[in-house]
């Protein structure tokens, strides 16, 4: 299965995913090319969404202590929850959909997100800082929400400047 990242301002990030109903070899090969997309984009996470698929599924995948990713360690989350969620922390997020752009997002520190795995089987995760704010930034993603639009106003004016001068030149150089 060939997937391709959506960037912004495509449209189709704006959309709110639909639940999972199907837990079948589709869904698995889906799962399957997200993590090679993200892995290739070094990314640490990725919604269905981010490649064209309007599903409830993301995958996450958190660096060890050293730095490294494996697949020992990625989560796959169907249809997730929030159900619980405590404390606040601030984290410079970026987006594989918003390429070479960061900025510091406030989100909660704790949270207990209930979800399917790739079976149907129903699992519970708490999670806490960097991992904590993956899955939320993730999960905004189903909703058709983006981290820049957590920005304030003036900020986000500087942003939407600042993206659409980066596009020019990247059209400029092809």
């Amino acid at each position: 299965m060939k997937l391709n990242i959506v960037e912004y301002p495509d449209k189709k990030l704006r959309e709110t995913s639909k639940e999972v109903e199907k837990f079948d070899e589709k869904l698995h090969l889906l799962l399957d090319a997200m993590y090679d997309v993200m892995m290739n984009s070094n990314g640490i996470g990725l919604a269905a969404i981010q490649v064209a698929h309007a599903k409830r599924a993301l995958i996450i995948n958190i660096p060890d202590d050293d730095s490294e990713q494996s697949k020992e360690n990625l989560i796959e989350m169907i249809n997730p929850i929030i159900v619980k969620k405590e404390g606040e922390i601030v984290y410079q997020e970026g987006c594989l959909s918003v390429p070479s752009f960061y900025e510091d997002i406030s989100r909660y520190d704790n949270i207990t997100v209930n979800f399917q795995d790739r079976d149907s089987n129903t699992k519970t995760i708490d999670a806490s800082g960097l991992l904590s704010v993956a899955i939320q930034h993730e999960m905004d993603h189903l909703n058709g929400i983006l981290f820049i639009d957590k920005l304030s106003y003036s900020r986000r004016k500087k942003f939407e400047k600042e993206y659409k001068r980066m596009q020019k030149e990247k059209k400029a150089s092809k």
